[in-house]
């Protein structure tokens, strides 16, 4: 009996170890399934964090000119590392949206600074039955960039600047009108800028609000200079509005002095480049003084050394 039952536990403890070892070698292999599989994903996700796509951001805008042209100007920039960059030298997409398909306008490629404008012909401007004009511009990417695309719509409007000139008085009537449906139609309430167009930058002069009938009346200083002869370029501007975005309209006037372009010889003085005589006159004396001194000094120091009398021979002292 004893020797039955030692024969029994050796066989179940047999078994025992072989299910235990069929366990262990299933789950090795299983895993080795998993860890297969993982090591497949991981260089993708690998390349896919050392080289991430830049996503590119197009700031759009519109500028309703007075001839009725239209500017549609675009600035493409990126966020990387935390820092906002300019994107050069890339083509940019300019569309009209209408109601069946987006029409393709041109293309433009971004300057230096990541800036692209693109006018719109006055007889390429055709609002849709609300007098809105839809307009998109689209960055097709590349190897290293995204895709990036941004749409505006505004309506048709327009500035008409009348110049009136009473007494010693100057001023220019603006008036905003709304011109999408083919009537004009008066804008109250809407700030109007007036400026001067400078080399760099516009000089503004004025401002004012429109009133029930569109329009606004800006007094201009008398003495803005002009060029050569008095003239003056004026400029009213309609900036960042909700419905019609930008406008801007100007118009030429002889109503500032006068400044002549002919390169003139300024006189001496102290902050130009031909000194007064008196200064110029005094800094040769000092100069010619100090180093008069230096060439005595030296000469001196020469004189002396001729003069020093040499030794006489050991024989002739004998």
């Amino acid at each position: 009996m004893n020797h039955i039952s030692i024969i029994k536990s050796f066989k179940t403890f047999f078994h025992q170890l072989v299910a235990t070892v069929v366990t262990l070698v299933v789950f090795g292999f299983s895993s080795a399934l998993f860890a297969q599989t993982d090591s497949s994903k991981s260089p993708v996700a690998a390349v896919k964090n050392e080289s991430p796509l830049i996503t590119p951001a197009i700031q759009f805008i519109s500028v309703q000119k007075g001839d009725s042209t239209i500017d549609l100007k675009t600035k493409l920039t990126s966020k990387v590392k935390g820092a906002f960059i300019k994107l050069p030298f890339l083509k940019l997409t300019f569309l009209q949206v209408t109601d069946t398909a987006d029409k393709v306008m041109g293309l433009v490629i971004t300057d230096r600074e990541g800036k692209a404008v693109f006018n719109v012909k006055a007889n390429a401007v055709v609002p849709d039955k609300e007098g809105k004009l839809h307009y998109k511009v689209t960055f097709a990417g590349n190897k290293a960039m995204e895709t990036a695309e941004e749409e505006l719509t505004i309506k048709r409007a327009m500035i008409i600047l009348t110049p009136i000139k009473a007494d010693s008085l100057l001023s220019v009537q603006a008036k905003l009108v709304d011109v999408g449906t083919g009537t004009l139609i008066a804008v109250p309430e809407a700030a109007l800028g007036l400026f001067v167009k400078r080399l760099f930058t516009s000089l503004k002069v004025g401002e004012g609000t429109t009133d029930i009938n569109g329009e606004a009346t800006i007094e201009i200083p008398l003495n803005l200079p002009g060029d050569d002869k008095g003239k003056i370029t004026l400029q009213a501007r309609l900036d960042e509005n909700e419905l019609y975005g930008n406008l801007e309209t100007s118009v030429v006037q002889q109503w500032g002095i006068p400044v002549s372009v002919v390169q003139q010889k300024f006189p001496r003085s102290l902050w130009s480049t031909q000194p007064p005589l008196w200064m110029l006159i005094t800094f040769i004396v000092l100069i010619t003084v100090v180093w008069g001194h230096y060439i005595v000094i030296i000469f001196e120091l020469f004189r002396l050394r001729k003069e020093q009398p040499k030794d006489l021979p050991i024989k002739s002292i004998l």
